[in-house]
């Protein structure tokens, strides 16, 4: 039941914004702003959930070792990754989607909104190279005790974490990375469930 769990938590901030890719604006206009603006309010506390991941298999006390020295880097990835991957939510998503909304009939949206996608883009592929970075942390902390288990897991996620860069959640691509990080994060719970995991227990 743990790993059933453990899988649950790990997919659901994913699968959710997977669901929510496919309702996503492919461009900002005026016709799309509101709609814009209220899924990116909506997806606010969503985006960094999806570090939950990787933080349920290192839910455990890091010891003073390179396992240790691993997942508190693996932490600290997933921590910058959640503070600058909502930075891209609210600055390219609320801020540009409400200003356009607002603006002159007569205004060209160009120069309201390109900035804004620039800082938030910029903000964004921060935290995708952190999240991404969490990643590899997290396999070298759990591979001395799970083994290759962790392998097919990381590499799916990996692959999604390098198509997260560019493809935010837009449909196709967007929706296939979030779908990949469901099944990466998935494939780690199995991994490291308790059930058939090779070498000694530990903390």
């Amino acid at each position: 039941m743990s790993t059933i769990r453990n899988i649950a938590l790990v997919t659901t901030a994913p699968l959710v914004l997977a669901a929510a890719g496919v309702t996503h604006p492919h461009g900002l206009s005026r016709s799309t702003a509101p709609h814009w603006t209220h899924l990116h309010v909506a997806l606010l506390p969503v985006f960094p959930l999806l570090a939950v991941g990787l933080l349920v298999p290192l839910w455990h006390h890091p010891r003073p070792d390179l396992t240790g020295f691993a997942t508190v880097t693996a932490w600290t990835g997933a921590f910058l990754y959640a503070a600058f991957y909502t930075g891209l939510d609210a600055v390219a998503g609320i801020a540009a989607g409400t200003a356009v909304e607002h603006a002159p009939r007569t205004a060209n949206l160009g120069p309201i909104k390109h900035p804004l996608y620039d800082i938030g883009e910029s903000l964004g592929q921060v935290g995708a190279y952190a999240l991404i970075g969490a990643v590899a942390a997290t396999a070298v902390a759990l591979f001395p005790k799970h083994g290759a288990r962790v392998v097919p897991g990381t590499l799916v996620l990996l692959a999604a974490g390098w198509s997260f860069i560019d493809s935010h959640i837009f449909w196709p691509r967007g929706v296939w990375t979030m779908l990949g990080f469901a099944l990466g994060f998935a494939l780690l719970a199995v991994g490291t469930s308790r059930n058939g995991q090779p070498g000694t227990r530990g903390a």
